[in-house]
This record gives C-alpha cells, sequence and structure tokens, in this order.
C-alpha cells in the first residue's frame, strides 16, 4: 500500500498491532536463583521464560508482584485483554507459582495481585 501524500511530504500509514506469536497467559512459575529471579510464563501455545528484572535480594513478596504485573502487562499490551493473577500456596521453598485468569470487564487490573 502507497503512503498517503500531505502538505509537506510522505506520511506512513499506521501499521496495525499484530498479535504475538504467542497466546495469552494462563500461569506464572517464579524461582529464586542465585543469579536472580527467573519466571516462566505458561501460555496458550507455549511457555515464555527468562528472568525477572528486579535485584536478586528483592523480597519475595515483591518479586510476586512484579512477575504478576509483567503478566498483567503482557496481557494488556499484546492481546488487549486484562487477567487477574492469583498466587498458590508455595510447595517448595524459593519457587511460587500462580493462576492467571481473565478479569471481569467491569474490574480493573490490580498491580498489587500477589495472593
Amino acid at each position: 500500500m502507497n503512503p498517503t501524500m500531505l502538505d509537506s511530504g510522505m506520511v506512513r500509514r499506521k501499521k496495525e498491532k499484530k498479535r504475538p506469536p504467542w497466546g495469552i497467559p494462563k500461569g506464572i512459575v517464579l524461582l529464586a536463583t542465585p543469579e536472580g529471579w527467573r519466571t516462566s510464563v505458561l501460555t496458550e501455545s507455549g511457555m515464555l521464560c527468562g528472568r525477572l528484572d528486579v535485584p536478586t535480594n528483592t523480597d519475595p513478596q515483591e518479586a510476586r508482584s512484579a512477575a504478576a504485573v509483567m503478566v498483567m502487562e503482557l496481557a494488556r499490551d499484546f492481546h488487549d485483554t486484562h487477567v487477574e493473577v492469583s498466587w498458590e500456596p508455595p510447595q517448595e521453598p524459593w519457587s511460587w507459582t500462580a493462576q492467571v485468569t481473565l478479569a471481569a470487564e467491569s474490574d480493573s487490573p490490580s498491580p498489587d495481585a500477589e495472593g
């Protein structure tokens, strides 16, 4: 498609936001390691793994909150949807899991969702 001509020159058309190849988040695994906090985000179509961008000595509750915010922002920014994060009681020390569910439309996401 050709760009549109305006008064002072050429203007590019705004590209439509393309959905990423991964699906909506369904769960989170958060691990404290000597190298730092690690996350695995389970989605409808796979898993995204990486380092959580918080200092190594971050309190576990703060790390869970940061992981929840990260997942809520991923869902909002890439899928135009709001999700809620519910942390489960830990089964092992330094390891947490959470369920991620679609939020009711009337609810707004809460960054303090840490369970």
